[in-house]
């Protein structure tokens, strides 16, 4: 069984001994593999280049990723880089090939380094890949910039704002933590997930209550129908309306004095009672309590 570190040394020592190609030679192979599909000529460019790969991928080894995989992906973008190659354009193949070598390597970068998706735009992506160097290149030779003032300086020289810088830092200063890892060393067995605070409801009982409230819809509907135009009128302005409208207004509008509106709505209420638990028979289903 061949070890990674030493199927990547093999790798290495293979790219550091393939030919370099003259402009001629590198021409005439781009253009095999373009016209004729020749994949003797395809191997033969991407195996000259393959040192370029190597050293593109060290530049991104301080994330902490496996340098095989940073190799493997800056090869599928010089892949890339081959399928997409004009060789009429007169341009050298390693120049236009940095180019998909390296956004192969941060696409990897970005996805893998952590957990959380970052980089998703120009800015945020420019940021992460150069605010460590901006960083220290701003405090190099002197003492220390205050925080705001580094911030405020990286964020003009990208071109996003203070905040993001703010918060670029803040991640890329530690280590994702996991839920799962134990507060404590000791025998309670207390992750971090158990004191995360969470103060909506548990899926189960928001699904229930929709429900419920569904059901309790079709019913009151219904047992709205035992009700006259009048008690329904009543009803509806006091009891089924956001605002509620006062026993006075009400008997105003009705030309009915506001203890007769009173009246009317006891004995609405009582009949709507009778026909939901006609409906229903268990009144903790209405909120009616026990009695």
């Amino acid at each position: 069984m061949i070890r990674p570190q030493s199927a990547r040394r093999q790798m290495v020592k293979a790219a550091m001994e393939a030919p370099f190609l003259t402009r001629e030679e590198e021409m005439e192979l781009a253009q095999r593999w373009k016209l004729q599909r020749d994949e003797v000529a395809l191997h033969r460019l991407t195996s000259a280049h393959m040192r370029l790969v190597i050293a593109l991928a060290a530049r991104f080894k301080h994330f902490g990723l496996p340098p095989g995989d940073l190799i493997q992906e800056g090869h599928v973008g010089l892949l890339e880089a081959a399928a997409r190659f004009e060789p009429d354009r007169l341009v050298r193949f390693s120049t236009y090939a940095t180019w998909w070598i390296r956004a192969s390597i941060q696409d990897f970068v970005l996805r893998n380094w952590s957990i959380v998706r970052g980089g998703t735009s120009s800015g945020q992506k420019a940021l992460f890949f150069n605010l460590r160097r901006l960083r220290a290149q701003l405090n190099r030779g002197g003492q220390p910039m205050p925080d705001e003032a580094l911030f405020s300086q990286i964020a003009e020289a990208i071109g996003v704002s203070v905040g993001d810088v703010r918060a670029m830092n803040q991640r890329l200063s530690g280590a994702d933590a996991s839920l799962n890892a134990p507060v404590m060393e000791d025998e309670s067995g207390a992750e971090r997930q158990d004191f995360l605070i969470a103060n909506e409801p548990l899926q189960d009982e928001i699904v229930g209550e929709a429900i419920d409230g569904d059901r309790r819809q079709t019913w009151l509907k219904k047992a709205l129908k035992v009700l006259s135009e009048r008690e329904l009128q009543i009803l509806s302005v006091r009891r089924l309306s956001e605002e509620g409208a006062t026993l006075e207004s009400i008997g105003e509008r009705l030309g009915i004095s506001k203890e007769r509106v009173r009246q009317i709505e006891t004995r609405a209420l009582e009949k709507l009672k009778s026909a939901l638990l006609a409906e229903q028979p268990d009144r903790t289903a209405f909120g009616f309590g026990g009695r």
